[in-house]
């Protein structure tokens, strides 16, 4: 017989209803107005919660964008990987993971410029920078997944060529030189140089 599953308690359920408000008061401010131009007080009061409370969840500005972009991150990937799963070329299928992380990335270009600078060089030991770090490994493992599929790149260590691709990802997202850029266009660039990179 099964157990009956858990419900949360009072507190956890609170400290849930917070983390939420608190994360669509920061996606909301920081969309409409970018990350730069938002404080933490101004979420405080958009989540309804003290400065101190917010602290507890994010204790600065770049964490809490960290944990706005994580969310939508994690979905993108979720659909790059389902999309892939149809895909039968080596190329095409990286790219369907891929696709899905620009656009979401692109929504406001310099929070995702941001986000992508915070997961490469902010402090691996903070909760919401470690969770970054685990999708771009989720990442990774997907695509390095899809080039296993190929005897020939099965031979040339799939784990480091699925880092490369997301080194070029990165640097392409991040890049001002791409920030005019359609996300097809910034699509189209990544997908050129992974074509190099596989000799296809």
């Amino acid at each position: 017989m099964q157990p009956a599953p858990q419900t949360l308690g009072r507190r956890e359920r609170n400290k849930q209803e917070k983390l939420d408000r608190i994360t669509a008061a920061a996606r909301e401010l920081f969309t409409q107005f970018g990350v730069d131009e938002v404080t933490t007080q101004q979420v405080a009061e958009k989540a309804d919660v003290g400065a101190g409370t917010l602290f507890l969840y994010a204790k600065t500005k770049a964490e809490l964008l960290l944990l706005v972009h994580n969310v939508k991150y994690a979905q993108a990937l979720d659909v790059g990987i389902e999309a892939a799963s149809t895909e039968v070329a080596v190329l095409d299928a990286v790219m369907a993971i891929i696709l899905p992380i620009i656009e979401c990335n692109r929504v406001q270009i310099e929070n995702g410029r941001t986000y992508l600078r915070e997961i490469v060089f902010g402090d691996p030991s903070e909760p919401h920078h470690a969770e970054a770090l685990s999708l771009t490994i989720r990442t990774e493992a997907a695509i390095a997944g899809i080039f296993s599929r190929d005897e020939q790149l099965l031979a040339r260590d799939p784990e480091k060529l699925a880092r490369i691709v997301t080194s070029i990802m990165f640097i392409s997202m991040t890049s001002s030189a791409n920030i005019g850029h359609t996300d097809a266009q910034v699509g189209d660039e990544i997908r050129d140089q992974i074509s190099v990179l596989l000799g296809a």
